[in-house]
């Protein structure tokens, strides 16, 4: 029907959702739906909020509307990382595709291999077995035990992405409060019409639940490529426990020529061998969270990469937002310090999987036939590192690959050759002994390295003993009634 001159032209496109009610969805999430009947219960169409005259003439159109974001958008204790919005989307993301629960059958298969796993690690190992539950993970399972500890990993960084998306959106969007820098004007919105919002927590809460996307989307990721709870080279559980995800063990076996109850076996090792590791070394899991923080806290943004990420991304598409804050928004040069943690980090993490994959080798040897493809295709697969691992890589800055294993391994392998299995195992008893990146680079004078600085540590006690011994000396001198007094 052809529009008459009194009558407004409707266009192709006048049934499509309006950008307020996009926004709106977006801003509302699960609970879109229900907002909206209730809005419309009350006589406010979305549609309508496009309406510049109508809000100009009826600011209070605004009111439940703005209730509902600001409940949202400043939930008390949300922080620098949503993790709600984090668990709900990586939860999402293990399902795609099918997600089975985990069945009997599959459970005894992996219970079994892991305490198998245990009895030939006692043979490669002084470290004794963890102790903790031997458990059967699917992908969604896997999901809900180790996200608080990815939470904890990311939330330094996602601090400094809130304030700083915040401050960019705050610049390009322009102020419509005058006094609050950072708010948008959205058509039609009268001076003051956000009352009780604070536009700057609204932009940090929503760098929140993006970052929180991100977060999940890695997370989620993950929970489809890994083998257990540790093969990704750092702690993700609270206490000892060792995991397998079957479908993810028989998906890698698939595409092996080896049988899947060797493949499955040999995962067992490596998972048991990293827990004996993360629970009798107290100080290690400190140790590596920390690093992990103390490079988080350091990394900069990129605020000129971020304003050219967000310049035209439509903010009523979060997809398109976590999308263009997903690479190239981290500071390129980092600081001396970040560089000295960050050599730190890399050595320490090449440490733990160059001597799990030797005490790995040591124990499936000899009940293995393929143990030597079987270690080679890890130690390819953790060296190029997946998909999941380069979301987590965007989404701090940091890939946590042991880029030097190899050279690691073959370390672990010669301290056990000149001095034995207990003597490499003692290594860790303080993170003053663990080698350098130096003695990765020249395993060979290792030993004469650590027995120089042993001699070095020797002298120095002595010399502060005799320093001391002669401070004492006088006291010790004067309650002497055999010795010569002063007249």
């Amino acid at each position: 029907m052809t529009a008459g001159p009194d009558q407004p032209h409707q266009p192709d496109d006048a049934n499509r959702p309006s950008s307020w009610e996009d926004m709106l969805r977006s801003v509302f999430g699960a609970d879109a739906d229900e907002a909206l009947r209730e809005l419309r219960a009350r006589g406010f169409d979305p549609e309508a909020l496009g309406a510049t005259s109508d809000l100009a003439a009826n600011p209070q159109l605004l009111g439940p509307i703005l209730d509902r974001v600001q409940s949202i958008l400043t939930q008390p204790g949300a922080g620098p990382l949503n993790a709600d919005v984090a668990h709900d989307l990586a939860r999402q993301v293990a399902v795609t595709g099918g997600d089975p629960s985990v069945t009997l059958g599959q459970q005894r298969a992996a219970t079994d291999a892991l305490a198998v796993a245990d009895l030939w690690l006692d043979a490669a190992t002084e470290l004794p077995p963890s102790g903790g539950e031997r458990l059967a993970w699917s992908r969604s399972e896997w999901v809900e035990r180790t996200l608080p500890a990815w939470n904890t990993l990311a939330a330094p960084v996602a601090s400094s992405m809130s304030d700083a998306l915040s401050g960019v959106l705050g610049e390009q969007l322009g102020g419509i409060e005058g006094s609050v820098p950072g708010l948008p004007a959205l058509p039609g919105l009268p001076a003051g019409a956000l009352g009780g919002i604070d536009p700057a927590a609204m932009f940090r809460s929503l760098g929140s639940a993006v970052f929180g996307m991100q977060l999940g989307q890695a997370a989620g990721t993950l929970s489809r490529e890994v083998f257990g709870a540790t093969d990704v080279g750092v702690p993700l559980l609270p206490g000892p426990a060792t995991v397998l995800v079957p479908s993810n063990v028989d998906a890698f076996a698939e595409g092996l020529d080896v049988p899947v109850e060797e493949v499955r076996l040999f995962l067992a090792l490596r998972e048991d061998a990293h827990a004996r590791l993360f629970t009798h070394v107290a100080w290690l899991r400190a140790h590596l969270l920390g690093l992990v923080e103390a490079y988080a806290r350091g990394i900069t943004i990129d605020l000129h990469a971020l304003e050219d990420k967000v310049a035209d991304v439509d903010l009523s598409d979060m997809d398109s937002l976590r999308g263009a804050l997903s690479s190239g928004v981290f500071g390129l040069e980092p600081t001396p310090e970040q560089t000295a943690t960050l050599e730190r980090l890399e050595t320490t993490l090449a440490l733990v999987e160059g001597w799990v994959d030797e005490v790995t080798a040591r124990a499936a040897a000899p009940h293995l036939p393929h143990v030597m493809a079987l270690r080679e295709m890890v130690r390819r697969r953790r060296a190029a590192g997946g998909p999941a691992e380069q979301t987590f890589a965007s989404l701090v800055g940091l890939e946590l690959r042991p880029r030097r294993s190899r050279d690691a391994a073959a370390l672990w392998a010669l301290i056990a050759a000149q001095e034995g299995e207990d003597a490499r195992d003692h290594v860790w008893d303080h993170p003053d002994l663990l080698p350098t990146a130096e003695d990765l680079d020249d395993p060979a004078g290792y030993r004469s390295r650590r027995e120089a600085a042993q001699e070095a540590s020797a002298d120095l006690d002595a010399a502060l003993a005799e320093i001391l011994g002669e401070a004492d000396a006088p006291d010790d001198a004067a309650d002497d009634p055999e010795s010569p007094r002063e007249p």
